[in-house]
């Protein structure tokens, strides 16, 4: 790689109309809804976040275009979408098919595709009550047929893969599955997980390239309604082959235990817990991950008392700031040089506006998130 540090952020892609929401939540619908809706749900509750920019559509290809310029002007390299494919086809891809892919890039900034294979629930808004029993309305469920595996398969390389903006480690398209545990009951069990991986590998090995990197997501605290962790994750990844893994935000690895708030600096200190323990236990690479804050409130229903129940009724992270961020970004890229191994941050997120984490401006602190990677991994 030409530059010592890559830095992968999470794009969520619900942000521009898609005829899936509009069914359920009528015409034009998309998550802003809720993230104008938001109210403040405690004394010093910073809501509603008002983004800098307004409620733009990102399948807009001018829109997309001051995304890529101000994260890659910033020191990001590659957006990581989160990918939805169900057994009746993808959703939420308009961002990055009509978006990302219709801006003359230019090679300003790659992408690639976190397989977002989770159950979708009804949660936008959720109800207390439904949190309280546990009780979601499953929309689309997560586990898929073989069939739709190979479909998927076959669509993500000749149609991302071959992409010149892909995103590649040493020559090999980067693809992160998000839900294990999910995709191992999917394909009927881990005999037959890997041999859909080991078809995925040959298939775009066929189609031109190096090799596939299989990165893999990995929590040991699940977030969203349905998510378990996984027993003895390292021998696992072995098996399936996995090249590397990493997190996809540090509340899958923190014990929010204080209500209605906790602060980032102790999430933190769990996270690096977490990272210590894990890179002991597991030899393949780990990718580190940064996350900007969490606040899960925009998604739970207004008119409900604001109670510890649950996804997304759950604590949210104080004291989030663009400085406490570039702090924890330094004491990162400190712990990635003492590792003998390839220099990948990823990072939550580009846009989850929702759940409170963020790296888009908004009428509170600007760039400052952006600025402070830019600060920490560019300067």
């Amino acid at each position: 790689m030409s530059k010592p540090y890559q830095i992968a952020v999470y794009y969520f892609p619900n942000y521009h109309p898609d005829p899936r929401n509009a069914r359920v939540h009528g015409p034009g619908w998309t998550e802003w809804e809720l993230v104008r809706r938001a109210e403040p749900r405690f004394p010093g509750h910073n809501q509603p976040r008002i983004p800098q920019w307004g409620y733009e559509d990102e399948s807009d290809p001018a829109v997309m275009a001051k995304k890529i310029e101000a994260a890659a002007s910033h020191g990001v390299d590659a957006f990581i979408f989160d990918w939805y494919w169900y057994d009746d086809g993808p959703f939420l891809e308009r961002g990055l098919e009509k978006g990302f892919l219709n801006e003359r890039n230019s090679g300003k900034l790659k992408f690639a595709l976190m397989w977002a294979n989770h159950d979708w629930t009804d949660i936008h808004p959720a109800r207390l009550d439904e949190c309280q029993s546990g009780r979601h309305t499953l929309l689309y469920p997560g586990t898929i047929t073989r069939e739709t595996f190979d479909r998927a398969v076959d669509y993500t390389i000749e149609r991302y893969f071959k992409h010149p903006d892909y995103w590649q480690i040493d020559g090999a398209p980067y693809f992160s599955i998000y839900d294990l545990p999910a995709m191992v009951r999917s394909l009927g069990g881990v005999k037959g997980l890997r041999e859909a991986l080991v078809s995925f590998r040959a298939r775009t090995r066929a189609a031109g390239f190096k090799d596939l990197h299989l990165n893999q997501v990995l929590w040991n605290t699940g977030i969203l309604p349905g998510e378990t962790a996984m027993r003895d994750p390292g021998s696992l990844l072995e098996t399936l082959g996995f090249d590397s893994f990493t997190s996809y935000v540090w509340v899958h690895h923190a014990a929010l235990d204080q209500f209605p708030e906790t602060d980032y600096r102790a999430v933190f200190r769990q996270y690096r817990t977490y990272w210590e323990q894990v890179s002991k236990e597991i030899r393949l690479p780990y990718f580190p991950n940064a996350t900007v804050g969490w606040d899960s409130s925009p998604r739970t229903l207004p008119s409900d008392k604001f109670l510890n129940a649950g996804y997304p009724f759950t604590p949210v992270i104080s004291g989030s700031t663009p400085e406490c961020f570039r702090a924890a970004l330094q004491e990162i890229k400190e712990r990635m040089d003492q590792a003998n191994q390839l220099k990948i941050l990823t990072v939550n997120s580009w846009n989850e506006w929702t759940e409170g984490s963020y790296l888009e401006p908004d009428t509170r602190s600007g760039m400052g998130y952006l600025e402070a990677i830019r600060e920490i991994f560019r300067s």
